[in-house]
């Protein structure tokens, strides 16, 4: 007994898996941790966040749209990068 499909509808999810939200989806390192560009724990890199909801070291988003030849995207989800203060204000 042969069976021919005559259609098929096809649905795809999708999501990061960034676990519980503690590492910068740049580097992937940890918050808690100094980001490659800082030498010693403590120095001035603060966690920059998103009005998308995506946290990072502030020098790691500084390097990332420094290069990014598709404008200031956010990393995570390639949305207009908005800073979460700048949304509010």
């Amino acid at each position: 007994m042969k069976v021919k499909i005559k259609s098929a509808t096809m649905v795809a999810y999708w999501s990061w898996d960034v676990g519980d939200n503690d590492i910068c989806g740049i580097c992937q390192s940890s918050f808690d941790a100094t980001c490659p560009k800082c030498e010693m724990p403590g120095e001035e890199c603060p966690l920059i966040h998103g009005e998308c909801g995506h946290t990072f070291h502030l020098h790691c988003l500084h390097q990332w749209l420094a290069s990014s030849t598709n404008g200031e995207q956010c990393p995570m989800d390639r949305r207009p990068w908005r800073t979460a203060e700048a949304a509010r204000g």
